[in-house]
């Protein structure tokens, strides 16, 4: 993607090999600021403290992070460690369990000495076959925002809902939901899209509003209730969202609110899609409501705000009442039942174990 005319992706190893670049998604968007990170610590902090964030990209900062540790200490001990430290930072997303696992399974074996470079490669491989998913995803995806142009006026956008930030940023590069978008758009189909705030964080306000601006995708920022409205009057065509974990019988958990959106759009007729790249599939569960761990959070995000006063600076204000207690859920699961389909790096299938095996044979 592009930032003011120059290519980006959301991580990458320095020129110099001695430290890994970020974009700190914390200060978005009224500050672009890279990090370095230097050490496994650093690599755990982004996670947890979400300098990087979207079950993508902490999978391949957790590659990463892996890779810094073994400059440290190539060990199996050292190895052990950092995969324990990492895997602890979000329970979510399963592409960080993932990630690890195959740092982990690819340096088994591996002499200490060659385990730096190895884990270097092996990471920059995560990365690369990130760009790749999220590229197929956006041109399957893009297939059905122009099937929904067609059934359009003439000129008359395409009119996309999606929530939180499953675009780039939340990935190496491209993203998932908002990869068919960005795929659609550069394609010259008329498109607008809906953009939720995503409350606590606002990670739709302050990240997917960011980026489309960016890149000069028309979009409009709403509250997060508005959508059931929108879909009321037909001003939504199609939604489409991401997701942190993927049951193998399709029931997808994306940021909260996520499940609310589905309803609306299964009582007034909009189709449903999830951007589905596969190494968020957890094959091993079946009931996501009952088996998905779900993140809690720090409850000042909920109470409290941060943004730009009028002089340009940054400011941090409470909006509850002192001492009221919070309740800080970061996700929650929409059942397979909801979801019209899952865009995924193969194609477009149903939200079914069926469907997920027709495009993954390998699994049976």
């Amino acid at each position: 993607m592009r930032i003011d005319g120059a290519a980006y992706r959301t991580i990458w190893p320095t020129e110099d090999g001695g430290a890994v670049a970020i974009i700190d998604q914390t200060r978005l968007p009224h500050d672009f600021a890279v990090v370095h990170l230097t050490s496994l610590e650093d690599a755990a902090h982004a996670i947890r403290a979400m300098l990087v964030r979207g079950a993508p990209l902490i999978g391949a900062t957790a590659a990463y992070g892996v890779a810094l540790a073994m400059r440290a200490d190539p060990s199996d001990a050292g190895l052990e460690r950092a995969c324990a430290t990492l895997l602890a930072t979000r329970p979510t997303a399963v592409n960080l369990r993932w990630a690890l696992d195959r740092l982990r399974d690819h340096l088994t074996g591996v002499p200490e000495e060659s385990r730096a470079a190895a884990a270097a490669v092996e990471a920059a491989a995560v990365a690369d076959e990130d760009v790749a998913i999220n590229h197929a995803i956006g041109q399957h995806g893009a297939g059905l925002i122009r099937a929904a142009a067609q059934r359009k006026r003439a000129g008359e956008p395409v009119q996309v809902l999606t929530h939180c930030n499953a675009g780039w940023l939340a990935t190496v590069d491209w993203g998932t939901a908002l990869a068919p978008v960005y795929a659609a758009f550069e394609q010259g189909i008329p498109l607008h899209v809906w953009v939720d705030e995503t409350r606590p964080r606002n990670q739709g306000a302050s990240l997917t509003a960011w980026e489309l601006n960016r890149h000069g995708v028309p979009h409009t920022v709403i509250a997060d209730n508005v959508g059931g409205h929108l879909m009321q009057h037909g001003k939504v065509d199609l939604c489409i969202v991401g997701t942190d974990r993927t049951t193998a019988t399709g029931d997808v958990c994306n940021k909260i609110g996520t499940y609310l959106k589905a309803l609306a759009a299964f009582d007034n007729g909009v189709p449903f899609y999830v951007g589905l790249p596969s190494p968020t599939i957890d094959w091993g569960m079946s009931d996501g409501v009952r088996e998905i761990p779900i993140e809690e959070r720090d409850g000042r995000e909920v109470t409290h705000l941060t943004g730009l006063t009028a002089d340009g600076r940054m400011e941090t204000i409470m909006v509850t009442p002192d001492g009221s207690p919070v309740a800080n859920y970061g996700f929650d699961v929409t059942p397979a039942r909801l979801v019209t389909g899952l865009i995924t790096e193969r194609g477009v299938c149903a939200a079914s174990r069926e469907g997920l095996l027709s495009l993954f044979s390998e699994r049976r």
